[in-house]
């Protein structure tokens, strides 16, 4: 696999341990994905102080997303030849400095494209960390590696959203993204510091990167990432109202059942990683489905909350087990030139997510209620079985 190695050459390590670098990766990630999560609870707060109707907030949500879909790949091209480190430090610089920008000002305009640019800075970091911590392990162990960085994700939806929302609550909504500034300013530090420096030993041309995204199958793996996150986002991001308005779960016990599916992810990402590197395509249909026949269940068990409150545990475990059998078959694939690669893999992520509303308006504007949520997520599961399948049957003929 030719990926930039430290110093030129990978660590050994040994059996079963990953270098700290990885680990570091994942500390940024859980830094700057906070701001994501951290958005959606300081909104009224933001529409509030700004003097701005609530669906003019909940643009910022979509100016972030938008941003991560469309910039990984450019910056994936901008930084190719720039030695790892310093483009991770490059896009968390760049990160903190427009949180920083967004937090001191008082006009809407001047937030919305510091949310706008602070998702490119976010992108790119993304797509680097995973070439970079793929860059530090032996082929054996990518995929975990890669598992491994975003876990630190995981944890931003789990703790970092949540506790961000806290101190926004005594300190005013800006406080919040103070501290993801700081904790992101810290990461930088500690990357420049602790992460090896990096060679470009076999790096690939711009030609040779866009040689790589010709080859079908990574499309294919694309459309497999993309049904697969919506699959199990749609039941996430709905699943407040499912669980006040179907299963009829007191409002003090929602935050809880919702951070059990942050705990299933963190887990799923720890098997999958285990896993996805010597059988990938089993971890794939593991996951999926695994979201099926959850999302299958929730919907035929959707009143009663003995049934859902696990299962929704369930749910964020076959999710997150996906992820890196999803890094591992991209990087198999694009092993000569995976940095464009990578960084479309975090579009198709990002795109998934983005979709999801507009998968749910179809069926909640026909009439059905949000019980009919969990079904959609089981049918888009169902689809995402399709792309897998194709994928082992290419390998296999290859």
């Amino acid at each position: 696999m030719s990926v930039e190695t430290a110093r030129g050459r990978r660590p050994r390590l040994a059996r079963g341990r990953l270098p700290l670098g990885v680990y570091l990766l994942a500390l940024s990630l859980f830094a700057m994905g906070s701001a994501e999560f951290l958005l959606a609870g300081v909104l009224p707060a933001i529409a509030g102080d700004l003097r701005i109707t609530l669906s003019s907030a909940g643009a910022l949500i979509s100016a972030f997303a938008a941003a991560v879909v469309v910039g990984g790949p450019p910056l994936a091209i901008v930084t190719l030849r720039w030695p790892r480190r310093t483009a991770l430090v490059a896009t968390q610089a760049a990160f903190a400095a427009c949180v920083v920008v967004g937090v001191l000002t008082d006009s809407y305009a001047v937030l919305l494209v510091t949310r706008f640019l602070s998702g490119l800075a976010y992108a790119g970091f993304w797509a680097v960390a995973a070439v970079t911590a793929i860059g530090l392990v032996p082929p054996d162990r990518a995929a975990r590696a890669s598992g491994v960085v975003v876990s630190g994700l995981s944890l931003a939806m789990v703790a970092g959203g949540p506790a961000g929302t806290l101190v926004s609550y005594f300190t005013g909504w800006r406080g919040g993204f103070w501290a993801v500034a700081g904790l992101t300013v810290a990461g930088a530090i500690l990357t420049l510091v602790a992460l090896p420096a990096t060679t470009a030993r076999g790096t690939a041309s711009v030609r040779d990167e866009l040689r790589t995204m010709r080859r079908p199958q990574l499309w294919i793996v694309y459309a497999a990432t993309l049904l697969s996150t919506a699959a199990y986002m749609i039941t996430y991001n709905y699943l407040a109202a499912f669980l006040s308005d179907v299963t009829r779960v007191p409002g003090i016990w929602i935050p809880a059942i919702l951070t059990l599916f942050g705990v299933g992810a963190f887990a799923g990402l720890s098997i999958g990683g285990r896993i996805a590197d010597r059988l990938p395509t089993h971890a794939l249909l593991a996951g999926t489905l695994g979201i099926l026949v959850t999302s299958v269940l929730l919907g035929a068990f959707a009143r009663h909350a003995i049934a859902v409150v696990p299962l929704v545990l369930i749910l964020g475990v076959a999710g997150f087990v996906l992820n890196p059998a999803i890094y591992g078959r991209v990087f198999a694939i694009a092993g000569q030139a995976p940095t464009l690669a990578g960084a479309a893999t975090v579009s198709a992520f990002q795109l998934g997510i983005s979709l999801v509303p507009g998968f749910a308006a179809v069926v909640l504007e026909a009439g059905a209620g949000t019980e009919a949520i969990p079904w959609l997520g089981a049918g888009l599961a169902a689809l995402t079985t399709g792309p897998i399948l194709l994928d082992r049957m290419l390998s296999r003929r290859a």
